[in-house]
Order: C-alpha cells, then sequence, then structure tokens
C-alpha cells in the first residue's frame, strides 16, 4: 500500500511540474482568449518596438501605461505568445525596468526587480538559449542593489560563464572580476577558486579578442577593465607562473624597452621567481646593457649641456686645463654666489696642487672670497700658496712667508669645516717661525710690522718662534 502511494505522490509531482511549465510556456493558440491576446500583443508592441530602456523611461506617463497593461495583459493569457518568439519575456524585461527605474520605495524596486528575474527564468525554460540569457540575467542582478555582491549573483555569473564557455559574452568580464575582488577579500572565496575563475575570463577574452570578428574589440576593452579591477589582489592571488604568462609577452613585444624590461623583471622577482631562470638571466643582462647605454648617453648629453657639471669630471678624469675652461664657462651661466665661490676654489685648487702656479691660486681663492667671505678653504690654499712660495726665497723672507700663511690658516680656523686642517697646518709650520736672533741683527722687534717678499707681497707683524 505504501509503494503505491509513494508512486502516486510521485507522479502528482510531476504532473504539477509539467503544469506549471506549460502554464508558463502557455501560448494564444486554440485559447478561448485567443483574439484579446493577439490584440493586447499588437498594441503594446506597437509601442514599445525598438524601443531603448532609455526610450521607455523617458516616455510620457499616458503612453506607457497603455503600453504596460496591454503587455500584461497579453502576458498573462499566453506568456509564450505564440510559441515562436519570446517577446512577451524580453519586452516584459524592458517595461519592468522602466517600472523598477521610477519606483520610489524599496519595496516596490524589490518586488519588479524579482518579477524581472522570473521572466529570465520562464524564458529559458520555454525558449532555451540559456547560456546567453543566464548571462543578462547575471548582468542585470550585479547592478541591482537588490542583488549586487550577493551569492546568487555569484552563483548565476558562474552557471552563466559556464554554459557560455569561450562563447561567454563580454559583458560578464569586468562584473566577475569585481565580484572575486570583493569575495576573495571578505574571505568567501579561496584562492584557488579565485584564480581558477579569473584565469576562465582571460582565456574568454584572448580567446574572442583572437577570433570573434565582430566583438573583439569589446572583449578587449572588457579584458583591460577586468584587469585593472583585479589588480588589486593578483599579487595575493598568483604565483610565478601567472605573472610570467602575463607578463613575459608584454617584454617580448617590446625587447628594447627598458622601463618594461625593468618592471617585468622586479615585479617576477617579487613573485618568487627563481632569479637563475633563463627568462629572469635574460631580463637582468638585458636590462643592465640597456640602462647602461641609456646612462652613457644622457652623461654624454649632460656634459654637453652643463659646464658646472662637465668641469668637475674633468678635473676628476685629470684633465685640468679643460677642467678650468668649462669652469670659466660655467661662471658666466649662474648668478648663484654659492655657485660661484666653489667654482673658484676648484680652480684655485687645480691651479695650486696640480698645475703649481700659485699666483693664480691666491687670485682664484680669493674671487672664491668675495663670494663667500666666512668659508676657511680659500684661506687654507692661500696660506699652502704663501708657504710653497717662501721657498724659493731667502731665509728671512722664507720664515715671514710663514707667518702670512699661519695667518691665513688662523682666518681659515675661523670655519669649524676648515679648523681640523687649519690646526694641522698651524702646529706644521710654527717650528718654522723667524730666529728671535735674526730680528734682533736684522733690528727689527716682535709685533713690528713688515712686508713679505718672494712676490706675496703681504704686510704681516713679526712673531719669533722663542
Amino acid at each position: 500500500m505504501k509503494g503505491i502511494l509513494h508512486a502516486f505522490a510521485a507522479m502528482l509531482a510531476i504532473t504539477l511540474a509539467t503544469a506549471s511549465a506549460n502554464a508558463q510556456c502557455g501560448t494564444w493558440n486554440n485559447i478561448p482568449q485567443q483574439e484579446e491576446a493577439e490584440n493586447a500583443h499588437v498594441l503594446y508592441r506597437g509601442i514599445v518596438k525598438s524601443k531603448t530602456q532609455e526610450e521607455l523611461d523617458a516616455m510620457k506617463p499616458e503612453e506607457f501605461n497603455i503600453a504596460y497593461d496591454n503587455w500584461k495583459k497579453a502576458y498573462e493569457l499566453a506568456p509564450a505568445a505564440d510559441g515562436q518568439r519570446p517577446s512577451h519575456f524580453s519586452d516584459g524585461r524592458l517595461i519592468l525596468r522602466t517600472k523598477y527605474n521610477k519606483a520610489t520605495t524599496e519595496a516596490e524596486k524589490k518586488q519588479y526587480a524579482e518579477q524581472i528575474m522570473k521572466l529570465y527564468d520562464e524564458q529559458i525554460k520555454c525558449y532555451e538559449n540559456e547560456a546567453f540569457l543566464l548571462g543578462r540575467k547575471a548582468f542585470d542582478m550585479f547592478y541591482m542593489p537588490e542583488y549586487g555582491y550577493r551569492d546568487a549573483t555569484f552563483q548565476t555569473l558562474k552557471q552563466a560563464l559556464q554554459k557560455g564557455g569561450k562563447d561567454a559574452e563580454y559583458i560578464l568580464l569586468e562584473p566577475m572580476a569585481q565580484m572575486l575582488v570583493y569575495l576573495y577579500k571578505s574571505k568567501q572565496v579561496d584562492q584557488a577558486e579565485t584564480q581558477r575563475i579569473y584565469s576562465d575570463l582571460v582565456d574568454i577574452a584572448d580567446h574572442n579578442i583572437k577570433e570573434n570578428k565582430q566583438y573583439g574589440q569589446y572583449y578587449d576593452a572588457s579584458k583591460a577593465r577586468m584587469t585593472s579591477q583585479f589588480k588589486e589582489i593578483e599579487d595575493e592571488v598568483f604565483d610565478c607562473g601567472y605573472f610570467k604568462k602575463k607578463l613575459v609577452p608584454e617584454y617580448q613585444a617590446k625587447p628594447d624597452d627598458i622601463k618594461i624590461i625593468q618592471y617585468v623583471y622586479v615585479k617576477l622577482k617579487q613573485q618568487g621567481c627563481d632569479t637563475t631562470e633563463a627568462i629572469m638571466q635574460e631580463l637582468k643582462g638585458k636590462y643592465e646593457v640597456l640602462a647602461k647605454s641609456i646612462n652613457d648617453s644622457l652623461e654624454v648629453v649632460r656634459r654637453k649641456e652643463n659646464p658646472c657639471y662637465d668641469a668637475s669630471q674633468l678635473q676628476q678624469e685629470g684633465k685640468y686645463n679643460e677642467a678650468i675652461s668649462r669652469y670659466e664657462e660655467c661662471i658666466a651661466t649662474t648668478d648663484d654666489p654659492e655657485v660661484k665661490a666653489q667654482v673658484y676654489y676648484s680652480i684655485a685648487s687645480i691651479r695650486l696642487y696640480r698645475q703649481s702656479s700659485e699666483s693664480a691660486a691666491i687670485s682664484a681663492a680669493r674671487k672664491a672670497l668675495s663670494y663667500k667671505p666666512s668659508w676657511g678653504r680659500p684661506y687654507i690654499i692661500i696660506g699652502d700658496a704663501y708657504a710653497k712660495l717662501g721657498r724659493g726665497c731667502d731665509d728671512w723672507n722664507s720664515r715671514l712667508a710663514i707667518i702670512a700663511a699661519i695667518d691665513k690658516y688662523i682666518q681659515a680656523r675661523g670655519d669649524s669645516e676648515s679648523a681640523g686642517d687649519a690646526n694641522t697646518r698651524i702646529g706644521q709650520y710654527s717650528g718654522s717661525l723667524p730666529e728671535r736672533q735674526e730680528g734682533f741683527m736684522r733690528g727689527i722687534k716682535e709685533g713690528q710690522s713688515v712686508t713679505v717678499g718672494c712676490g706675496i707681497g703681504e704686510t704681516v707683524k713679526v712673531r719669533f718662534k722663542d
């Protein structure tokens, strides 16, 4: 008896389901209200046919209400029209979308949203074309707050992509990428599923960019937006293999673009790629060669256009005459007293220590001090020049030259930067001051002012070492 009851229940369930399906897919063929259904169909179609959503939204209320009332009548009498066209479902979604857009309460919007989704489901049952319709349904769900980022939307998107395969519409790429970013960040999908779905999206896009002559450009644009959305999490989600597949073609397309080479190498290294791999070695080697070539070219331009910089480089290279010539050009290009002081100091240094031209060194050092009076370094150069000049004089004037040099070192000592060098020199030369006996023999007392010979011409106050 129980078996009979179970069988009866199963048959009843099948019968009810069949009846429900038949009701959803009912046509106006051979029904008592056929003429009424056909007339309602013609009336509403005459108003909405070929209209865009924007045009329906902008329609005058009186005209729109005629369209809505007649669509509703036609749909309720014959959901599947004549069984040859799905217009009651597709037109209904447009008409209900206008109702949705103009609804003023959340309850109304939710009601219309549910009706729109129902029309998708009914059309799928009656007219198939499941992949396309699931895609459009998922797209609408994503952009309706009533569904948005909820799991129902995610599942519908997954079904649409699964059913559509490589033929899935481009409009699904960006919404699914945004869903993945949101769900991954909120820990609702794991890394493996995120990787799989995103890789499928890329495959769909790449296939259609290459093969779909009509819509390839739309897939390309959608892929760009999708990729942009996914950048937020791709470093966490993907490993070296993914980034090699993504970035190596970019490098191969522009193998001499140093910015791309640098970016690809650094990115692959960050994602854990083995730096001993052939492609990593190639990228590194190519970068080093190009960077050197570019830097060399930039250096040539910089030295040509910047005499101040070129002069400093020539000085380091030991090309002193050329350096002085460029330093003189540098002085003519600037009004900055700090720069002028530094340049004249550099000239003085070359003149004294590299060319043994004491008088020229003294002249340049004095010019440096005219722009920066408190700087100690030029005083040290002048002091060193006096000491060198004194070596070619008689003993008395040589010792007077030491007094003149020490006086300059004392001035240099007022600059903390130069104080150490100045004190060292003072200590070294203090033992070379004049002998008191020598002064007595010349009739010169300590503190007396005398002029130093040897081409120095400074007036100093005599002091003795004892």
